[in-house]
């Protein structure tokens, strides 16, 4: 890994980005999901809703939702498994998972497994999961490349990588309309829900300083991925990317 990385538009140590990082999800952690419709306009559950439909969790299947905190993801999967798969929630940031927990409580949900756990460093085994998702959490991230080897290492054979993540888009002009109501209203709606506009700023930030599409597939397959595939929405503004373990 190099001597900084990127938190937001500034190049900082990898050992502050993780601890700064922790700081702004625990900041947003109790507005967060208040905060993705808003931003979003509500297409967050519809982009989630395809990512799970892409994702097909099974009866009896083990999977691992990573930075799954607030249990979207998770809901739905388990609902799509009919309740029958084995999925653990696994988050580095408690307060986003004690979302999740009562989240989980308030729906009568109680067949989750919730774990605090590092991308970078899981304490899971060996070929543990038959699919490994994470939604809108990659980015976060200090050192990508080595929590996608993690992704790899815990995955058994055959086991599926699912990535929900923004991306740039490629439409003419919607990026740039993007970008101007990103960078300016983001922050203030932010401020307006969850009284933290510099946590927002971030974010809106992260997603810019994230890899295209074309280059995160690489960095996919060059964690030990297969068939890597990018699926784009809206012209790649959101981007459902997955991959094989053989």
């Amino acid at each position: 890994m190099s001597e900084t990385v990127s938190f937001g538009y500034e190049d900082i140590a990898p050992t502050e980005k993780t601890a700064r990082v922790g700081q702004v999800f625990t900041s947003v952690a109790r507005n967060y999901d208040r905060m993705n419709d808003a931003m979003s306009g509500g297409m967050h559950r519809l982009w989630k809703d395809r990512f799970v439909r892409r994702v097909k969790p099974r009866a009896g299947e083990f999977i691992l939702d990573m930075a799954g905190g607030t249990g979207d993801i998770a809901f739905r999967m388990d609902a799509a498994a009919g309740g029958d798969a084995h999925i653990t929630v696994a988050d580095i940031n408690p307060d986003m998972l004690g979302v999740g927990i009562d989240r989980a409580a308030d729906r009568g949900i109680d067949g989750l497994v919730w774990t605090e756990a590092n991308a970078e460093t899981l304490q899971f085994e060996d070929k543990s999961f038959d699919a490994y998702t994470i939604a809108f959490g990659i980015r976060n991230v200090t050192d990508i490349p080595k929590a996608l080897r993690e992704a790899h290492r815990v995955l058994k054979r055959g086991g599926r990588f699912f990535c929900l993540e923004f991306s740039t888009t490629l439409w003419p002009g919607f990026g740039e309309v993007y970008d101007a109501y990103s960078h300016r209203l983001v922050p203030k709606i932010g401020g307006m829900i969850a009284g933290d506009e510099d946590s927002y700023r971030y974010l809106i930030e992260s997603i810019r300083r994230f890899p295209d599409m074309p280059t995160f597939e690489a960095m996919i397959g060059d964690a030990g991925f297969v068939q890597t595939n990018v699926e784009p929405m809206l012209g790649g503004l959101v981007a459902i990317h997955s991959g094989w373990k053989i």
